[in-house]
């Protein structure tokens, strides 16, 4: 029995324009993503007038189809005063239900998701304007309702990293913080800090070497912690690593702390893309994978280091933990002196080790009012990049600003095998609202012979429909093959099984997008 797969992709394009005040749901259609609302009222349709911007998500490691993301969120795009949104979906994104502001009326910002190996949600934000205090609450039914676990410490920026691993520091909560604005007023670099039960008590914070801030944190396949930012005493970056933070008995110590070159310096304000904000924070990730590039470590940020563009997003690799680091890579593949702003560059692994980046880009816009999603990807570590795509439509990104005149800080992305689940601030509807979309990869097909059939898998994005088609000879054109089955994916892997013609002897298969309406 010999049998062959090819795979392809149909792409279509469409976009929807609304205007302010339009109550329809908001779904927008490209090559390479859907783009579907968040902040949606009870019947699933665009809040005229609200604004929300800098979103964070993160999705059940168990049962994928769970996701949560959280924003802030204005009532209007004449308030300044911040809350906290948080919406949720159990079919993997193709419907939101937004239940309402966490506390209404309370003060909340720099929203920070993440979930435990076990599937619980833990959500991470500022309630004091005053002294920066953040508060932690958590949720164990996928983000649909929210329980009060009490203070967290914390600071301005602050970020969150949970322990997945399998390892004595399972479930240990990090967080870190800028040390211009936090709970220590008499000591503002005491920055780090770690819970072992849940998020209930928090050990008093340390300093960290060269105090990083504006980035973020990540945990290591053996349970290692690596925070990254940008230092406070040299233009450029920082990464410190703990290989004993798991250990609850112990104080975490930085074992590796080193300088990382990214090409240039971060940004903070950009008159006409983000005037009131950063142009991306600092990310770190780490590769858990079982494959070769396990434990190797990856940064990437938005920076300004070129003339010819206003900012590009730069990556860099380290292969021993941290402790070197590869020359800076430029993500972004478009011409290098458009004066093109690249900005809100984001990073994450998945678990087959992949790793996927994700940006606002103006190239396209001659006078730099209009951003696009865009996205790109690496199988080999970071060495090479694939050609960029564009996720979304082009948005006005100086519409609906809140008081604070900007979109937030930063957006949220996180890696599955499949694909890359991203939420983003866009203004599709004359106003800051919060869109999800995956990143849709090549098709890969899979093809296992069974004994009395043939079945064929894909990496497939919920929502969109595919076609299995076969034929006997690559020789004749697939319009004359047969089509085995068509389905609409869930947030499950689609699998189709085609029963073996009796008298054949080998059979080609491919699987096709269909245009999606």
């Amino acid at each position: 029995m010999n049998i062959a797969h090819a795979s392809s992709l149909l792409l279509v394009s469409s976009v929807l324009t609304l205007g302010v005040g339009i109550t329809q749901a908001t779904e927008l259609v490209t090559p390479y993503g859907i783009s579907r609302q968040v902040n949606v009222d009870a019947q699933g349709r665009n809040i005229p007038g609200d604004a929300a911007n800098e979103p964070s998500l993160c999705l059940d490691p168990i049962n994928p189809s769970r996701i949560a993301v959280g924003w802030r969120q204005f009532d209007t795009t004449n308030s300044s005063f911040r809350q906290s949104g948080v919406a949720y979906t159990t079919n993997g994104g193709l419907q939101w239900t937004f239940p309402g502001n966490l506390d209404p009326g309370i003060f909340r910002s720099d929203p920070v998701l993440a979930a435990d190996a076990d599937g619980t949600f833990y959500y991470l934000g500022i309630t004091n304007t005053s002294t920066f205090a953040c508060d932690l609450l958590r949720s164990t039914d996928g983000g649909a309702t929210w329980q009060m676990v009490g203070p967290a410490l914390g600071g301005d920026k602050e970020w969150m990293a949970i322990d997945t691993t399998s390892g004595p520091g399972r479930g240990n909560l990090y967080q870190v913080w800028s040390p211009f604005y936090n709970v220590y007023a008499n000591n503002r670099y005491r920055i780090f800090t770690r819970s072992t039960d849940g998020g209930l008590t928090w050990m008093p914070a340390i300093d960290l070497p060269h105090q990083p801030y504006w980035g973020t944190l990540a945990v290591g396949p053996d349970g290692e912690v690596y925070q990254f930012g940008k230092a406070i005493d040299t233009p450029r970056f920082w990464l410190n690593r703990s290989r004993d933070a798991a250990n609850p008995l112990v104080t975490p110590t930085i074992d590796v702390s080193t300088s990382v070159d990214l090409g240039g310096p971060m940004l903070i304000g950009l008159p006409g893309v983000n005037p009131g904000g950063l142009l991306g924070q600092a990310w770190v990730a780490v590769d858990s994978s079982p494959g070769p590039t396990r434990g190797h470590v990856y940064v990437l940020c938005s920076v300004t280091n070129d003339p010819g563009n206003l900012l590009n997003v730069m990556f860099s690799r380290s292969t021993d933990g941290g402790r070197n680091w590869s020359a800076p890579v430029r993500v972004n593949d478009d011409a290098p002196n458009q004066h093109a702003a690249h900005w809100f560059g984001t990073l994450s692994v998945a678990p087959n080790g992949r790793i996927d980046a994700c940006w606002n880009d103006t190239r396209n816009s001659a006078d730099h009012t209009l951003s696009e999603l865009y996205y790109s990807w690496s199988d080999d570590g970071g060495v090479t990049w694939a050609a960029n795509r564009p996720l979304s439509p082009p948005f006005n990104h100086s519409l609906g600003y809140p008081q604070q005149n900007k979109m937030g800080d930063y957006i949220g992305m996180v890696s599955l095998v499949e694909g890359a689940c991203i939420a983003y601030a866009a203004t599709f509807n004359g106003e800051q609202d919060i869109f999800f979309v995956r990143a849709e990869l090549p098709i890969q097909v899979r093809v296992t012979p069974l004994s009395a059939a043939v079945q064929i898998s894909w990496n497939a994005v919920p929502g969109v429909t595919y076609c299995v088609q076969a034929q006997e000879n690559l020789d004749l054109p697939w319009s004359a093959s047969r089509t085995v089955a068509c389905l609409t994916a869930d947030s499950s892997p689609p699998v189709v099984d085609d029963p073996w013609p009796a008298g054949h002897t080998r059979q080609f298969y491919r699987v096709v997008r269909l245009p999606t309406d």
